[in-house]
Order: C-alpha cells, then sequence, then structure tokens
C-alpha cells in the first residue's frame, strides 16, 4: 500500500518534489471525487496537491474515452473519424494497385515491343 501525506494525497504529489505518475485507478478515483455532490475541481485539486488543469484533462479523458482514456494518455479518436480514416486507406490501396498493374501493363509492352523489334534504337549521325 503506498503512503498518504498529511492530506490524503499520494507521497510525492507535494510541491517542490518530482513528477509523479498516477495509475488509472488513482485518476479515475479522483476524477470521481470531482463529480460528487458538493466538489469541485478546484477543492480535490487543493486537497491532494495536483493542478486542477491537469484534473481537468483527466475528466475530459474520461468523458471521450471512459476509464481507456485515462489509461492511455491520450486523446480518444471519435469512431466516425476511424471509419474514415479506415476508407481512405481502402481508397488509396486500390489506387496503388490500379497503377501497379498499369506499371506493369506498360513494362509488358515494352518488352513485346523489343522483343519484335518494333522500338529499334536509331543510329546517331555525326
Amino acid at each position: 500500500m503506498e503512503k498518504k501525506s498529511q492530506e490524503g494525497a499520494p507521497e510525492g504529489a507535494e510541491k517542490g518534489k518530482r513528477r509523479r505518475r498516477y495509475s488509472a485507478g488513482e485518476k479515475l478515483r479522483l476524477v470521481t471525487e470531482c463529480e460528487a455532490p458538493g466538489s469541485s475541481v478546484s477543492l480535490v485539486a487543493r486537497k491532494y496537491g495536483i493542478s486542477p488543469s491537469q484534473l481537468f484533462r483527466w475528466r475530459h479523458l474520461k468523458e471521450a474515452g471512459g476509464e481507456s482514456g485515462l489509461r492511455a494518455g491520450e486523446a480518444v479518436v471519435p469512431e466516425s473519424e476511424v471509419q474514415a480514416l479506415k476508407a481512405q486507406v481502402r481508397e488509396l490501396q486500390r489506387l496503388l494497385g490500379k497503377k501497379t498493374q498499369e506499371a506493369e501493363v506498360l513494362r509488358d509492352a515494352v518488352e513485346l515491343a523489343r522483343e519484335k523489334n518494333y522500338c529499334r534504337p536509331r543510329p546517331c549521325r555525326s
């Protein structure tokens, strides 16, 4: 069990100490405490020695992606944006396949023309 400072903040969270890493469970507990009736982000931040902006960020991540948003520490991308990007990737793969096929057809045509001597190099006149 981790040690707590005098007001209940996790050890290392006091000012002047090195950076503190919070687990997803701790983040969730603090954000839930902010949402309790009669509580506020500023009150909880002051109580635990955390910047209010950090609690606002954790709250935003929780709203955007639930507990997984708190775990990742990254912005959660909306499903519609993911679907749009997947569609764009499929379209680009289709176009790449089409261009690759065109290049192969042209390469085969050049080889065929060289075999039949349709494309003889012309002698240079000096």
